[in-house]
């Protein structure tokens, strides 16, 4: 195996961990318990599954920033530019969403050795984890929108040098488009989080993701015409 299939597998592992990670973590660990009122003491009462949470949150995040770093010395060949600049972004989606991360578990700091979880919150537990909480859903919310032009930019590289078939890198970027729009419109207060509409809109980046990933795990990167500079 060359050292370009290597890469390719590496990258498509991290899709992998990443995308199931964040959905164990966010999805089916983390939201049922901080998306209701009274979470403090849902975080009270599920301190190990908080925990569990976050840290898969953080092993999603960092696998996340490593996509673009496995891809880049491939990538910099056919578009040096937009290449690095996937790197730096998807490096800032890591920070912002390890934020977030981090305000969780500041969240079971909060609560930890606090009044009995059964009786009422005090009010300043209350403004504490409406703080955290806040910034939990700004840090992610920053980081998708990093996410996205950075997606942008790694499947533009693709489809210009067609390491990979144009109509898979052609759905990435069609599907980030989609998903940024989706996150303007949440910003803008114009859809809801979690809604169906940003659910529908965020979608085909989710699959598009996984098919990628399978493709570069079985098939690794085409053969391209030929690098900038190189003899075709």
């Amino acid at each position: 195996m060359n050292t370009d299939r290597k890469r390719a597998a590496v990258a498509g592992l991290l899709f992998i961990i990443a995308t199931t990670a964040s959905l164990i973590g966010k999805a089916a660990l983390l939201d049922p318990i901080l998306e209701g009122a009274g979470y403090l003491a849902g975080i009270a009462a599920n301190q190990n599954r908080v925990s569990a949470g976050a840290l898969l949150g953080l092993v999603a995040y960092f696998a996340s920033a490593s996509i673009a770093i496995a891809l880049y010395p491939v990538l910099r060949r056919y578009g040096e530019g937009l290449a690095l600049g996937s790197v730096g972004l998807r490096l800032v989606e890591g920070v912002l969403y390890s934020l977030g991360a981090i305000a969780v578990l500041s969240l079971l700091s909060l609560v930890r050795g606090g009044p009995d979880p059964d009786a009422p919150a005090p009010a300043s537990l209350e403004a504490a984890g409406r703080l955290l909480m806040a910034v939990r859903s700004w840090a992610g919310m920053a980081g998708t929108l990093a996410f996205y032009p950075a997606a942008l930019l790694y499947y533009t590289v693709f489809y210009r040098s067609r390491l990979i078939p144009r109509w898979l890198s052609g759905w990435g970027i069609a599907a980030a488009a989609m998903g940024l729009a989706a996150t303007i419109l949440v910003v803008f207060h114009l859809i809801q989080p979690m809604s169906t509409p940003q659910i529908l809109l965020n979608f085909p980046i989710f699959l598009q993701e996984m098919v990628l990933a399978v493709w570069l795990i079985a098939r690794g990167f085409l053969p391209p015409a030929a690098a900038p500079g190189e003899a075709v």
